[in-house]
């Protein structure tokens, strides 16, 4: 199971992840928010944007919305921005 090691706010709706098993990638979140569901629309503002926290290898708000490190590493690698942690500056 990969998991998120670690999490870093960017810009605007960027946040750089590190997953379990050496890789990394800076995730996007702008086509989530753009839906705009009750769940995700927290997180037009920027505050609670930052607020994000990891827990048991998820990406995590504080109402309650998470995203799963392997769903987020699998659409990084299928956008080609997924790097092995070794190859990156």
């Amino acid at each position: 199971m990969i998991k998120i090691v670690k999490a870093e706010f960017l810009q605007d709706r960027v946040i750089r992840l590190d997953f379990s098993d050496g890789t990394r990638g800076d995730y996007d979140l702008q086509h989530l928010i753009a839906r705009g569901t009750e769940m995700v629309k927290p997180l037009e503002n920027e505050d609670f944007f930052r607020q994000f926290f990891l827990e048991l290898g998820a990406l995590c708000w504080p109402n309650g919305f998470e995203l799963s490190g392997g769903g987020i590493q699998r659409r990084l690698r299928e956008e080609g921005g997924l790097l092995p942690l070794d190859r990156v500056a």
